[in-house]
């Protein structure tokens, strides 16, 4: 499986690059964004979004990253004091 961080090859383009965002579809399908790591005229180039059978794991853990996960008690952003902000009604 698939994770964060991990250097995939696409098995059909043969383009490269790091899994850098992994969303979960209704029916099922798993999507793998990855961001390619060599430059296109001097600029990075787009990521790419691909199911996850249609890469193979070129190495795990290539880069350390940390994931945040959306915590559903915060009302606010990812600032620490926003738990002591009282709710708006609106």
């Amino acid at each position: 499986m698939v994770e964060l961080g991990d250097r995939v090859q696409d098995k059909i383009t043969g383009l490269k690059g790091i899994v850098v965002g992994i969303t979960n579809w209704l029916y099922g399908c798993r999507r793998v964004v990855v961001q390619p790591e060599e430059a296109k005229d001097g600029k990075p180039a787009e990521t790419f979004h691909v199911d996850e059978p249609q890469v193979e794991i070129v190495k795990k853990g290539a880069v350390a990253g940390r994931a945040v996960l959306v915590e559903e008690e915060r009302p606010h952003g990812p600032r620490e004091d926003a738990l002591q902000r009282e709710r708006v009604a609106r």
